[in-house]
């Protein structure tokens, strides 16, 4: 079984108590956020290494590693191939910087995206435009509602309820 499938089984076990799950999900953000820490140290640099290479690096276990490796995927430059992924694939870790902070802003984050290794990276109002236009981009904006004796948006001419509105 590859080791993403592992994880996801472990991580989103409905079958598990509640407090073994609460505890098991606090230690993997403890060694995310250290994990965060130390990239963002270097953001420049990709760090390379077989899954189980990686883990040992981050003092982690592989499956930490590799639901760690699952996070960060989106926010690579270059994917690594995670669904079929063993603990001697050769995976990476280098990221967009600002696809990276984005998205921890999308997964509500804040002990990542709050991380002050971010302030040697962008300055504060770069991190407030970032913050905001990962917000805005999920923002659902309704169009304005259309009434029976509007005219139609199709440009008809017609009332809405004459036309496009009419029940078929």
């Amino acid at each position: 079984m590859a080791l993403l499938e592992q994880w996801r089984k472990i991580a989103y076990d409905q079958q598990a108590d509640k407090n073994k799950l609460q505890r098991f999900w606090a230690v993997y953000f403890e060694s995310e956020k250290q994990i965060y820490a130390r990239l963002l140290k270097n953001p420049d640099e990709v760090v390379r290494g077989t899954v189980k290479e990686l883990a040992d690096k981050y003092e982690i276990s592989v499956m930490t590693m590799t639901g760690f490796l699952d996070g960060i995927n989106d926010s690579l430059i270059a994917p690594n191939p995670i669904e079929e992924m063993e603990e001697d694939t050769v995976v990476n870790l280098g990221f967009d910087k600002e696809l990276l902070y984005k998205n921890m802003v999308a997964a509500d984050a804040d002990w990542l995206y709050n991380l002050e290794e971010w302030n040697d990276i962008f300055d504060e109002n770069t991190r407030k435009e970032l913050y905001k236009e990962q917000k805005r981009s999920t923002t659902v904006v309704k169009g304005t509602k259309v009434y029976a004796n509007d005219p139609c948006p199709c440009g008809s001419g017609k009332k809405y309820k004459k036309c496009c509105g009419r029940n078929q």
